[in-house]
């Protein structure tokens, strides 16, 4: 078997090209420094290219494919990985019909779809992504202050949708994003700033091939500061080790169905044993500091 690597990753930033603050370089130059190894661009109906030159960090092509219906009021974003082409965006009357017209056109264009903050304007739940095909991410965790992604008052938060599809037997993965905008002024929660959230994908090397395969065959895990230092599922077992930071402590939730939590155990290693009724695992990592991390779904 070759050599496997973990890269770190972020699938959704906005450049001065569309409507972030600073440029291509100032992007890629802030996730290089701050520990990154590869980054797609994601503006707004638009592919933003940038040749970093090296061979450890890596600028990958991208779009946010950005439909509005019902006058503008509900956004229908999907992001597109690895395009060969722009894609425009397609406003149908309804959401299920615009959200496949646009996977659709991505699929088309050789991209990789992943569906965007389904609570930014309170677009869609789990009952309309349920009907769509073809998108195999969609995010668990978009980190900008107005998508809404916790819910709230009676409607789902975005982990929860994403439990719901599961449980009608989708197999969809779950990636964690900053959707950033804003590297310029200050750092605050009211603000899209970058390094909330990220994926750590496993794969033989750091090109786009083996990143975008590894997020197609849910070989990575998304955080929002939880590290892992192992990980490994499989039809017999999910466990996972936890990289130790301060004195932080680590509980471990492993899901199943519908999200019915199967298990719950303290400390930085923990397993699950499947049983092959569970319909799907998946693991959720709290941290006491606040952050999390979540690996993908085994599907029994």
């Amino acid at each position: 078997m070759p050599d496997m690597h973990w890269y770190r990753g972020s699938l959704h930033n906005h450049t001065n090209l569309s409507d972030g603050d600073s440029s291509p370089q100032v992007v890629a130059d802030w996730y290089r420094r701050n520990g990154y190894q590869f980054i797609v661009f994601t503006d707004h109906n638009r592919i933003t290219r940038l040749d970093t030159g090296a061979s450890d960090f890596q600028v990958f092509p991208g779009e946010e494919v950005t439909a509005r219906i019902n006058d503008g009021e509900t956004a229908i974003h999907i992001n597109a990985f690895g395009l060969e082409r722009v894609v425009d965006p397609i406003s149908n009357g309804d959401v299920v019909s615009t959200l496949q017209a646009n996977i659709d056109a991505i699929l088309g264009a050789g991209g990789i779809p992943s569906i965007n903050h389904p609570n930014y304007t309170w677009a869609f739940t789990h009952r309309e992504l349920a009907q769509v095909k073809g998108a195999p991410l969609m995010e668990v965790h978009n980190a900008h202050p107005v998508v809404n992604t916790a819910g709230g008052a009676g409607r789902p938060g975005c982990e929860e949708i994403w439990d719901k599809v599961l449980g009608t037997g989708m197999r969809i993965f779950g990636v964690a994003t900053d959707d950033s905008h804003h590297l310029q002024g200050d750092f605050t929660p009211k603000r899209g700033n970058p390094g909330r959230a990220w994926v750590v994908v496993r794969a033989t090397h750091l090109d786009q091939k083996a990143v975008l395969d590894s997020l197609l065959s849910g070989d990575f895990y998304s955080s929002t500061g939880v590290s892992l230092a192992s990980l490994e599922a499989d039809q017999r077992r999910v466990a996972l080790r936890c990289q130790q930071e301060r004195d932080f402590v680590y509980a471990v939730e492993f899901i199943g169905r519908r999200g019915r939590r199967l298990q719950k155990s303290y400390g930085l290693e923990s397993e699950y044993r499947l049983r092959g009724d569970e319909g799907y695992v998946r693991a959720v990592v709290n941290c006491s500091d606040g952050s999390k991390a979540w690996t993908q779904p085994v599907f029994v």
